[in-house]
């Protein structure tokens, strides 16, 4: 049976990202990672919940995770043993070392992952798993990263709400039929994705990490780009449609 696109994209994006995963994980530890303070297992956290994600998609991509089938519990097995793996393996390069904690949070990365499968639709999924990886990677570091990595911070800022409104913005189309050029749709277009900036900026302050008012901006940029596009491109299409009807 041929693959679809969605399907090939799903395999393509796993191959890339669990080979980067690996590579990343058995090189010594940047010294740039070091000074920015990062919490290690948060990282190991979204990176193996991110992970399960693709893998159970890359099998299953129309499904739900079903825990009475054997196919999550082949992806939890494989998942476990690559775990497993991956410790031992880095316990062999400088600077890092075989730690149990970082597998605990692998695991639980892991079937966080799994059990919103087991909730939610693929597209779901990801747009849930967005903002968590969005809000864990704006706070996993104790340092001011606009200030030892201000172009890299500033670029993760924009791809990152770009991202999490375009997934947003398919929800509505999808799911909830609301479309552009409606009324109501530039601000629910808009909430949620202010909103979470809100909650990771909030959760900054909780978490005593850096609050950079360049980082706010730059998001709200990256919203205000992708929702006024889509808007005025509904809204001209719609133009160009009812002038063609009444020609």
């Amino acid at each position: 049976m041929a693959l679809s696109r969605q399907h090939k994209l799903i395999i393509i994006s796993l191959a890339l990202y669990w080979s980067i995963l690996f590579i990343l994980a058995h090189i010594p530890i940047p010294q740039l990672v070091r000074k920015a303070d990062v919490s290690d297992k948060a990282l190991h956290f979204l990176a193996y919940m991110i992970l399960a994600f693709l893998l159970f998609s890359a099998i299953n991509p129309y499904k739900k995770v079903s825990w009475h089938k054997a196919t999550v519990w082949w992806v939890l097995l494989v998942i476990v043993w690559y775990g497993v793996i991956d410790e031992v393996l880095q316990s062999y390069v400088a600077g890092r070392s075989c730690n149990i904690k970082d597998f605990v949070a692998d695991l639980a990365g892991t079937l966080t992952g799994l059990i919103m499968l087991s909730v939610f639709t693929f597209w779901s999924v990801f747009l849930v798993m967005t903002g968590v990886t969005i809000f864990g990677l704006s706070n996993i570091a104790r340092a001011n990263l606009s200030d030892l990595l201000p172009g890299t911070n500033m670029a993760f800022h924009l791809f990152a709400y770009v991202l999490f409104t375009l997934l947003w913005i398919r929800y509505l189309y999808y799911w909830l039929r609301i479309m552009a050029p409606k009324p109501k749709w530039l601000i629910v277009a808009s909430i949620l994705p202010a909103g979470l900036l809100l909650a990771v900026k909030l959760g900054s302050l909780i978490l005593g990490r850096s609050f950079a008012i360049t980082d706010i901006i730059v998001s709200a940029v990256g919203i205000i780009i992708v929702v006024g596009t889509i808007f005025l491109i509904a809204f001209f299409r719609q133009r160009f449609l009812q002038t063609e009807d009444n020609g």
